[in-house]
């Protein structure tokens, strides 16, 4: 069994937030890839074939194993399915600790979050995960109206991080560039004494 659970909304989200902490004792589960129902993303489609080659090369670079959810469609996100989805990942993987997605403003990104706050409550049929970290995400650094407050850090080698947001290339943007991500990176960094390093907010903890 893997020890971390990663719940990534969108293919690159595990990258941009935790990219320097998956490895070989991770498991990422992908809640959607295809756009092909949203017609005002039309300009952003990205072929099916050419998105899950991505996600086998970064898979393949960080050492982390995968699921993608092929039934619920990105922007279109609905919570009770992703309630039972998420448990059903929880009880499968059994992990020591979680890392689920900060809110923010993005609109998938707030059903997942939500999702796995009601997932992960104390409850007799459902494996109880000690450690449940939420991770960040570059573009609620430039605009959100929920405060991130990171108070557990991981320093990372950015190479390395850099390299697997790399082999994304069909979802780097200006406004997550390679540079932001090193800025980001090295602010975290300096907040723990660590040249660079990625942040989480702890929601639960226990030894």
């Amino acid at each position: 069994m893997k020890k971390k659970l990663f719940i990534s909304p969108h293919v690159d989200d595990e990258v941009l937030g935790c990219g320097g902490t998956l490895d070989r004792d991770s498991f990422v589960y992908y809640c959607g890839i295809d756009e092909s129902k949203v017609p005002a993303d039309a300009a952003h489609r990205i072929p099916l074939p050419e998105r899950e080659a991505e996600i086998v090369e970064v898979a393949k670079f960080l050492g982390f194993a995968y699921e993608i959810n092929r039934e619920s469609h990105v922007n279109d996100f609905e919570i009770v399915p992703f309630i039972k989805e998420v448990e059903r990942m929880i009880n499968a993987i059994r992990p020591e600790s979680i890392f689920i997605p900060h809110p923010g403003y993005n609109q998938d990104h707030q059903t997942i979050f939500n999702a796995c706050q009601v997932a992960l409550r104390p409850h007799d049929k459902n494996f109880f995960v000690k450690r449940v970290l939420v991770y960040e995400a570059i573009h609620d650094f430039l605009w959100s109206h929920e405060i991130f407050r990171p108070n557990y850090f991981v320093p990372i080698d950015i190479a390395r991080k850099l390299k697997a947001y790399a082999l994304h290339k069909s979802q780097v943007r200006p406004f997550r560039s390679p540079k932001m991500l090193e800025d980001l990176a090295r602010l975290r960094g300096a907040m723990c004494k660590a040249d660079y390093a990625e942040s989480f907010e702890v929601l639960r903890w226990v030894e």
